[in-house]
């Protein structure tokens, strides 16, 4: 197996037949180049992993081939070559960018050593990039599951804000997804390849909050034996994440103000301010303005942190999304463990709409990976639930109960299918009714009508209720 690719540029012949033989008997796979112009024309052709140039060439030498190498192939990673009395030069290079230099005479050992960390930049990069690709892929808004008339609306603001730098402040119980929409609108924002940071302040004890926000300076404090950066300028040019922000004492509220209000912190123990850049995403579980009235969280704060306010529904307010969120889950559970995807009983499904979800989403996510874990056929039957979703009451007659489950069972495509018709029937056919019923917007039910090819059914609208034929655009009446 290959070792990796490396193009070898050096007006010296004898030079360049050497380091071929070396590197291609190590297992790399070599191309070779005597001066700049033709290795440049290799280079767009077929890019390197690596490239190993001499400095001194005639025409284009090597400090040049480089800041053209690094523009036409920014993921090659270069190392140059130099006599004992150039290494200035090799610096230089260095600082336009180079991995490394070698000094002529080249010895062996170092020449495969400096080689081999240079693949292993290489290969990091790229699965850097992978990694962001996926982080990018995995919180794009379209894996948002909510088809909900409140899920819809906080899709919209999430597009409307990421792009931006302003301050958001994300309202919801715990486990609605304050992280997730948090990270949404990191990984679609201009600042989606710089770092998210997240932290519990209600989890950082309070001693410990100053120097995990702005960082310690060595021998500030027993046990700091080191500089320690904090989370503002370890997020600089990135997010900060501050989840359950209402849980910070009052000392360290001022100190977090004066950090958003001058762009500014000054580390523990240090004697002067640092310059930090971090977008700032906040997020509670608490009424805020009735902290500020109990005199527990600074006015001054709450009007800097509530620039843009984002509000989550809880499960319950939801109650629509849960098909969809079952799936969503259950495929993913499916792929991460390479099994087949389990089918959801009817009476399980049941048991999933009439529970409250004091835990919300997170708490549906874990009910489930419990219950995929425990399976051992192709269903996931209600016993697999936990005692206190299988115990549950049934709650208030709604258009979950009225439903009928055939005894063979239905998919969840086949609920869907039936909620939808049953809500279109019991609105007459008037489209706007029936999204109000089912609580998600006009568009998304026209949407999966057409998804489904369900037509209209019923009377037609009544007098002063205008409606739209499917695949028209939204009527005026709202959702």
């Amino acid at each position: 197996m290959s070792l990796g690719t490396v193009l070898v540029v050096d007006d010296e012949h004898k030079q360049l037949e050497i380091l071929k033989i070396i590197l291609t008997r190590e297992g790399y796979e070599v191309e070779t180049s005597a001066n700049g112009e033709e290795a440049l024309q290799l280079l767009r052709s077929s890019p390197p992993q690596v490239l190993l140039t001499d400095l001194k060439m005639p025409g284009m030498d090597g400090i040049a081939l480089l800041e053209e190498a690094l523009r036409e192939a920014p993921t090659c990673s270069a190392v140059v070559m130099t006599a004992h009395g150039t290494v200035d030069t090799a610096v230089e290079a260095m600082k336009k960018g180079a991995f490394d230099y070698l000094t002529k005479p080249l010895d062996r050992e170092r020449l495969l050593l400096v080689l081999e960390r240079a693949m292993e930049t290489v290969r990091l990069r790229g699965e850097n990039r992978r990694l962001r690709a996926q982080l990018h892929d995995r919180f794009h808004l379209d894996n948002i599951v909510g088809d909900h008339g409140t899920m819809q609306d906080v899709v919209r603001l999430v597009e409307k804000v990421a792009p931006s730098l302003a301050t958001v402040l994300i309202y919801g119980e715990s486990g609605t997804g304050k992280e997730l929409i948090a990270r949404a609108l990191h990984y679609n924002s201009p600042r989606a390849s710089h770092p998210f940071l997240a932290v519990n302040c209600s989890a950082v004890p309070e001693p410990l909050l100053e120097s995990e926000f702005f960082g310690h300076e060595k021998g500030s404090f027993t046990g700091a034996i080191a500089r320690k950066l904090g989370l503002f300028e370890q997020a600089s040019g990135g997010t900060l994440f501050l989840d359950e922000v209402g849980e910070l004492p009052l000392a360290m509220q001022a100190k977090l103000l004066r950090a958003l209000q001058e762009k500014e912190i000054r580390r523990v123990g240090g004697n002067s301010s640092v310059l930090v850049d971090a977008r700032i995403v906040a997020a509670t579980n608490r009424d805020l303005t009735l902290q500020m009235k109990a005199g527990k969280f600074r006015e001054d704060l709450y009007y800097r942190l509530n620039v843009f306010p984002i509000f989550l529904p809880a499960l319950r307010e939801r109650a629509t999304d849960i098909p969809s969120l079952v799936e969503y889950f259950l495929t993913r559970l499916a792929r991460e463990a390479k099994k087949p995807m389990l089918r959801v009983a009817p009476e399980t499904l049941a048991l999933l709409l009439r529970y409250r979800w004091p835990g919300n989403v997170r708490q549906l996510e874990s009910a489930l990976e419990r219950a995929f874990l425990l399976a051992e056929g192709d269903t996931l039957m209600p016993e697999l639930l936990p005692a206190e979703i299988r115990e549950n009451l049934p709650g208030p007659a709604g258009a979950f109960q009225e439903l009928d489950i055939p005894d063979e069972g239905i998919s969840l495509e086949g609920l869907e299918r039936e909620l939808l018709e049953k809500a279109v029937r019991k609105a007459g056919g008037t489209l706007t009714r029936a999204a109000k019923l089912l609580g998600i917007s006009y568009r998304t039910l026209q949407y999966r009508l057409e998804k489904f090819g369900i037509a209209r059914e019923g009377r037609p609208a009544p007098s002063g209720e205008a409606d739209a034929p499917i695949g028209a655009g939204e009527p005026g009446v709202g959702s």
